[in-house]
């Protein structure tokens, strides 16, 4: 375990002399005697390294894991897409693992032309002439882009369909709590937000909409935007990157900032994360833009050359006018998806997500046909969609995984009660299904079958 340890006995001893101290002790005397634990802790001893290891290895074996004991059709937020061995190997170098979020340009060049074709990759996809050097995941770009066009703005009022990921939504309402951002919900009909039902009131500083919505359902972006429009708002637009590959860049449309989770960009299913915040804007919002920017530029011999730039917008700088509290950014999560967008390429990406949308209506045609299964809405979808069953969505599911398949998410894990995307009373026995590329005929034709089994 030596290797594992952070300092050395000469280390510390080092130190010690140097502060004038005799001993670790002595470190802890600014802390009264009263707020000290006595007696120390009753612990175990400590376990050989082997032993630890075999420790954890057997707490997991009691989880069930994608792959290795479950098909997975779930989705929601969390994708089963494949990484490809060449993303695996690059991304996990040590030259990027090891790289934080750049402060120091003159020692990070290779990391920051990572980054900044990382940017170049984001702003292609989102359409937009902008994309900043990623955030922490989808919620908190989402409270960043509110953030931002509330300051563009100057209106609190921020209109949200219904159809944003619920936890995204719960996000933003907390963080709301604190800015005194005025969240309202739009409501779904049969899978699309309705905006013409949005409540009448103040004068409305942003309007979200996602795209596919949390249902899988796809939007009219231009129903969005004109919808902004009559109230001088901006249109923020939670996009799927995946769902780029077929669709129109959500800024051709009309977005002027559009956000999106990253994990489906080369990082593998885990428990909550880490994640990747897409985020890109138009030009106007740039100084506005929270988190890291890396721009391209030449030195003084003329050589080209990446820093961070624009910084005078950075909250550590100017921090009683910044609309953000954000410094960092996910250097190797970031590095990852550029790694797996590049080996796919724009062909490749379409292909990923013509491969999932085949196999999602092939699946929805196998559940329709056994009657008793009926789908949520009848609006398009991608590579998810959701279901009603006649048990309960929890029920069905454990089912599932007892016939080896992450049979999905349940609507009542995301939401609770009626949140105006599903109607009432549905959410007890809605299910939504999602299909990547990964999944064979073999395998959905096994899933089908034995979700209608597990329904019953």
């Amino acid at each position: 375990m030596a290797d594992y340890l952070p300092h050395t006995d000469a280390e510390i001893e080092t130190m010690l002399e140097f502060l004038g101290l005799s001993g670790l002790d002595e470190l802890f005397e600014v802390v009264p005697a009263a707020l000290r634990l006595a007696g120390g802790l009753d612990l175990d001893e400590g376990l050989t390294e082997p032993d630890v290891a075999a420790e954890f290895e057997a707490f997991a074996a009691r989880n069930r894991s994608v792959g290795r004991d479950l098909v997975c059709f779930a989705g929601a937020g969390a994708y089963d897409h494949e990484v490809p061995a060449v993303v695996r190997a690059l991304a996990t170098r040590s030259e990027f693992v090891t790289a934080y979020t750049p402060y120091q340009a003159e020692v990070a060049q290779g990391v920051l032309q990572a980054i900044f074709e990382f940017q170049t990759m984001v702003a292609r996809l989102a359409g937009l002439p902008v994309a900043n050097a990623s955030l922490y995941d989808g919620a908190s770009s989402l409270v960043e882009a509110i953030n931002l066009c509330v300051g563009a703005t100057g209106r609190q009022r921020v209109l949200l369909s219904a159809g944003v990921h619920p936890h995204w939504r719960a996000v933003a309402q907390t963080l709301a709590r604190g800015t005194g951002h005025d969240l309202e919900v739009v409501a779904l009909i049969d899978g699309v937000t309705q905006w013409q039902l949005a409540p009448r009131g103040e004068p409305v500083g942003v309007v979200v909409v996602a795209q596919p919505n949390w249902l899988g359902c796809l939007e009219d972006l231009a129903a969005a935007r004109a919808h902004a429009d009559t109230h001088g708002a901006l249109l923020v637009v939670a996009a799927d990157p995946i769902a780029a590959g077929v669709l129109r860049a959500p800024g051709e449309l009309g977005a002027d900032v559009v956000i999106g989770e990253g994990q489906s960009l080369g990082t593998k299913l885990s428990f909550g994360g880490p994640y990747l915040g897409l985020f890109a804007c138009s030009r106007d919002q740039v100084r506005r833009l929270p988190g890291r920017l890396v721009g391209e530029t030449v030195d003084v011999a003329g050589t080209r050359a990446y820093v961070t730039t624009l910084r005078a917008r950075e909250q550590d700088i100017r921090r009683e006018k910044a609309t953000s509290n954000v410094c960092t950014n996910q250097t190797l999560m970031a590095v990852t998806a550029a790694i797996q967008l590049s080996w796919l390429g724009p062909d490749g990406l379409a292909e990923v997500a013509t491969r999932c949308a085949q196999g999602a209506h092939y699946l929805a045609e196998q559940l329709e046909a056994l009657h008793s299964i009926v789908p949520v809405a009848s609006a398009p979808y991608l590579r998810e969609f959701a279901v009603q069953t006649p048990a309960l969505a929890e029920t069905v599911l454990a089912r599932l995984a007892d016939e080896g398949f992450l049979g999905g998410v349940a609507a009542s894990a995301l939401t609770e009660g009626d949140d105006g995307s599903l109607a009432p009373g549905a959410c007890e026995h809605t299910i939504v299904v999602a299909v990547t590329e990964r999944r064979t005929r073999a395998e959905i034709d096994a899933f089908a079958t034995a979700f209608g089994k597990a329904a019953r």
